[in-house]
């Protein structure tokens, strides 16, 4: 009887500790993963919830609105230059920050000491200058359409205070257990009475990171209106909850989801092999096991169909049915086996925990047995031989794809492909920088440093109440677009 009582005595805790939410009170958002923090993303990675906060309180000079669209944030209005070489943003007064303060956080963000993770693709700006008190200025070495994408990202963000964020939307109002509570930046503080206290309260945000199991419970007691951050290793989690088919959205993002290559050594340390491992998986079969609608597999590093990268670098054997590929690839096998022993090759390959981890491995590693290869699982932290990639794209950029891969961020890569990538960063012809990114890419596919899958996979749970949400192909939802009229 107790075991039985269990489930619905925490699903009543859940919404205790969560409080009067949506409609009547704050919106309450739990975010997959750890806690959120203020990060510096000069000096550390964002995680999924450190973005969303950072998002959220500490705006760049443009932002995201809830349709992955580009809108004002710090600056009130922004110009672009007939060649594609100036980026002028004139600073709102409301922001809190001056020009000359805009540009040096942004020289530092591109700066090589920084550790940001934009900045190996904002290497075309060549100078940044406040103009005037109110005006800032992006001066590039080549036009880069996709610019203001990557500004719009949370790890632009102009982060004024470790503790308070930068000119928001949001400003953060009080801390609870695990809980952030956010406001809209310019509010008074809590502490108004009756009505008006009502009505404030109705305008905030209680925002928690909390493990996937605890967010899904939390939103199926009411005490948690959004979920962010789901990604296929918790998919079953949210799936086994039982909610209606509407309330799990998908967004269509691009990006990386595949298999990185640790090490060129042992069984791994050619081309052939590492090729042999990427032909011999059955993709459809990969992505029809998640049942979900819309998500595409992959071949290719960078998808098709980018701006700067329209056909990027297929294998050799795209055109060959599964069946054949996987002759092939047993042939290589065979061939590396008996010039090393005989004994099958075994690979270590690192997926983070979670029930969609094991679905994907048990299928990855079913193909490789196919053709002659062991495959064990281990942790992400663990010593492996290949790891899992699963990122979603900044921006509309072939360029970011290739890179990820660069010799100073991948052990595995191309020195030829880094040199081209160099010289497109200064190319002022866009069709010219086209073909040498393409260039580039062939060079990276003939290394084959990555077995791409499909694209990332990213869900969210969403109360009916939250009529403004909507799934778009930045994966992002910012928290003050969750209701309407809210800036």
């Amino acid at each position: 009887m107790t075991a039985r009582l269990l489930p619905a005595i925490l699903l009543f805790a859940l919404a205790a500790c969560s409080g009067r939410g949506g409609d009547d009170g704050p919106i309450d958002v739990s975010v997959i993963g750890a806690e959120p923090v203020i990060v510096d993303p000069n000096q550390k990675p964002l995680a999924d919830a450190d973005a969303v906060l950072v998002g959220a309180t500490a705006q760049g000079l443009i932002r995201f609105d809830g349709t992955g669209q580009i809108e004002p944030a710090a600056a009130i209005r922004w110009d672009v230059s007939d060649d594609g070489l100036y980026y002028t943003f004139r600073i709102d007064d409301a922001a809190g920050i001056k020009a000359e303060d805009v540009a040096r956080r942004l020289r530092v963000a591109i700066a090589r000491p920084s550790r940001n993770p934009l900045k190996p693709v904002l290497g075309a700006i060549d100078e940044v200058v406040a103009v005037t008190p109110e005006v800032v200025e992006i001066r590039l070495a080549a036009p880069r359409p996709t610019l203001l994408q990557l500004l719009a990202q949370p790890e632009m963000g102009l982060i004024l205070s470790r503790s308070r964020g930068g000119s928001g939307p949001l400003a953060i109002d009080g801390r609870g257990a695990g809980t952030i509570l956010l406001r809209p930046a310019g509010a008074e503080q809590a502490g108004e009475e009756d009505e008006e206290e009502d009505a404030a309260d109705r305008e905030r945000i209680r925002l928690r990171g909390e493990r996937a199991a605890l967010a899904v419970a939390r939103f199926q007691a009411g005490g948690a209106q959004p979920v962010l951050g789901g990604r296929y290793q918790d998919l079953a989690v949210a799936r086994a909850a039982g909610l209606p088919a509407n309330i799990l959205r998908f967004d269509p993002v691009a990006g990386l989801f595949g298999l990185q290559i640790v090490e060129a050594r042992g069984f791994l340390a050619t081309p052939e092999m590492r090729g042999a491992l990427s032909m011999a998986v059955d993709r459809d079969r990969l992505v029809n096991a998640f049942a979900v609608k819309g998500w595409r597999s992959a071949l290719t590093l960078v998808p098709g169909g980018i701006a700067d990268l329209p056909a990027p670098t297929a294998p050799g054997w795209a055109d060959i049915p599964l069946a054949g590929r996987r002759i092939l690839a047993a042939g290589a096998v065979g061939a590396w086996r008996q010039q090393n022993g005989g004994a099958a090759p075994r690979v270590r390959v690192a997926l983070p925990p979670g029930p969609g981890s094991r679905l994907l491995f048990s299928l990855i590693r079913a193909d490789w047995r196919a053709i002659g290869v062991e495959a064990e699982m281990v942790g992400m932290k663990d010593d492996a031989d290949l790891r899992l990639v699963d990122r979603v794209a900044p921006a509309d950029s072939g360029s970011w794809y290739l890179r990820e891969f660069a010799c100073d961020r991948a052990a595995l890569c191309s020195e030829e492909a880094d040199r081209l990538m160099d010289a497109a960063r200064k190319v002022p012809a866009l069709a010219e920088r086209n073909l040498t990114l393409a260039d580039a890419d062939a060079r990276l596919a003939r290394v084959v440093p990555f077995i791409p899958l499909a694209m990332p996979l990213r869900w969210s749970l969403v109360a009916p109440a939250l009529v403004q949400f909507q799934e778009n192909a930045r994966g992002v939802h910012p928290l003050n677009h969750l209701r309407p009229d809210r800036r």
